[in-house]
């Protein structure tokens, strides 16, 4: 019998182009999806999950099953930071860039205007109060390239739902449309919301509040009982749905408005807190957190009733500690915007299948800006060459699966040189000791985090030569990010720099 090579060939051909096809489908089916669930305020201790070596009064107060479970899907790291307020954690998760680098270093909402009041003694230096953008000549603003703008180029449908809090009224970053994102539920300037409250349309409105805070686009929710969170929650499931529909990946960046203020009750959870023995703010606050809570839990349920629970990497966390309403997170020190562990130390779950132990704990101290480069390492996407920013964050992937991994020699800092609220200063953590200084009396506070936790014994006056080595390497770094330094009064001039004080 005669072989017909033409049609041999054919065969061949086919076969290959079916092999390759497949070979194709199958990494896109399982191009893992992505739910980064970032809370508002939450402090470290907001939760019935403890995050300290032992249970809490705050654990007991509060109710979060659905945190609880998650951890025992995953990992919790007892040692997560933030920034001290939410702008600066917000645009170092976009771009892997450290506060002090990509100096958005207050939170923004105006342009060209920063919420900082006059101080007779001292003068927050220029900064980018206008936010981030990509692209642009948007003055004081930083520019770099985002996130869900690498995973979207990678295939992924990327999707805000919540807070944004990126760029002031008036820039591109105002809108999540412009930094990477393909649909945005609810994102625009303001950090806050009008109110949680659909029978208000989520505006200030009603408490003649400055209609900047109104949440947009949340309409066919108003006039209604939906609690904000809910809705937020119901209109980021539908995008699940018709991502997984499309058979494409997706990235989610939950970011819940809760538990910022207004302090307004989620009324189905409100009842649980009342009549025992709290104040009414603790009641409020504690149904609100239940309520987000709800939120993750119907986003664990949504994944498994797609099918999508073992191709979804699920991480859980917050962008500063708990207000100083709120009651203090003990034995933590200090509240929002400041530089104690009350104010920066946060929750951190990650959920990751076959990678992440279930049940597993890592005390590794991490950092916010590492959530650029640990995300994309998990999607595959390789940023190095695809960005024009100086990327400060760690990836920590080996610290996911290997829990008993750490790193004592990695600094971290923080740099808030504004009058809003608090002092301004400078911090630096390196393994167990942590220094933080203030400009305006130029004084150094030198605490051993693991002896100390909650920062009560200034060891600065004793431990001179661990005092020297991290004033060095954290003026080091603020002079090499070209770090803004506020203008005292008296002189005029610049605060020094820590290493250039006696």
């Amino acid at each position: 019998m005669k072989l017909n090579f033409s049609l041999i060939l054919s065969i061949v051909l086919i076969g290959f182009s079916t092999l390759m096809s497949c070979q194709s489908g199958t990494v896109q089916e399982h191009k893992p999806n992505i739910i980064l669930f970032y809370v508002d305020d939450m402090g470290w201790q907001d939760c019935s999950l403890p995050f300290h070596s032992e249970t809490t009064r705050l654990n007991k107060i509060y109710h979060t099953p659905n945190m609880e479970a998650l951890a025992e899907e995953g990992m919790k790291f007892t040692q997560a930071y933030a920034y001290a307020v939410c702008s600066p954690s917000r645009i170092s998760l976009m771009t892997g860039m450290n506060g002090a680098r990509h100096q958005v270093t207050n939170w923004t909402l105006r342009m060209n205007k920063s919420p900082d009041p006059e101080h007779k003694e001292i003068t927050p230096p220029e900064w980018n109060m206008n936010g981030m953008s990509m692209s642009g000549d948007i003055p004081l603003t930083v520019q770099a390239i985002t996130m869900p703008q690498l995973l979207r180029e990678s295939g992924y449908r990327t999707i805000h739902s919540g807070k944004a809090h990126f760029g002031a009224v008036g820039t591109p970053g105002e809108n999540p449309l412009n930094l990477g994102f393909d649909v945005n539920i609810g994102g625009h300037a303001a950090g806050g919301p009008g109110s949680y409250h659909g029978e208000y349309n989520y505006s200030a409105a009603w408490r003649n509040a400055d209609r900047i805070w109104d949440v947009p686009g949340l309409e066919k929710y108003h006039g209604t009982s939906t609690y904000l969170s809910e809705a937020l929650t119901l209109e980021a499931l539908a995008e699940i749905d018709k991502a997984v529909s499309e058979e494409k990946p997706f990235y989610l960046y939950m970011a819940h408005y809760a538990i910022h203020a207004p302090w307004e009750a989620d009324s189905s959870f409100y009842e649980n807190y009342t009549g025992k023995d709290l104040s009414d703010f603790e009641a409020v606050y504690a149904s609100m957190i239940e309520g987000m809570d709800k939120s993750l839990g119907d986003l664990m349920s949504k994944l498994k009733e797609t099918g999508q629970w073992e191709n979804t990497i699920l991480i859980f966390m917050s962008d500063n500690g708990q207000p100083s309403q709120a009651t203090l997170n003990k034995p933590l020190r200090g509240h929002k915007l400041l530089p104690y562990e009350g104010g920066i130390r946060v929750p951190l779950i990650v959920y990751w299948p076959g990678h992440v132990a279930r049940g597993s704990e890592s005390s590794q101290y991490v950092m916010v800006d590492d959530l650029f480069p640990t995300v994309l390492e998990m999607a595959g996407v390789d940023y190095r060459d695809k960005v024009n920013q100086v990327v400060d964050g760690k990836s920590f992937v080996p610290y996911l699966e290997d829990p008993e991994l750490r790193d004592e020699d990695r600094p971290m800092f923080w740099h808030f040189p504004h009058t809003y609220d608090q002092f301004p200063y400078s911090t630096v953590r390196k393994g167990d000791w942590k220094l933080i200084y203030r400009h305006l009396d130029q004084s150094l506070e030198l605490y051993n985090i693991r002896m100390d936790l909650s920062e009560s014994n200034n060891l600065a006056a004793e431990e001179t030569e661990i005092k020297k080595e991290l004033a060095t390497l954290l003026s080091s770094y603020l002079r090499e990010v070209n770090a803004g330094m506020p203008i005292l009064t008296e002189t005029n001039k610049p605060v020094p720099y820590p290493d250039e004080v006696d």
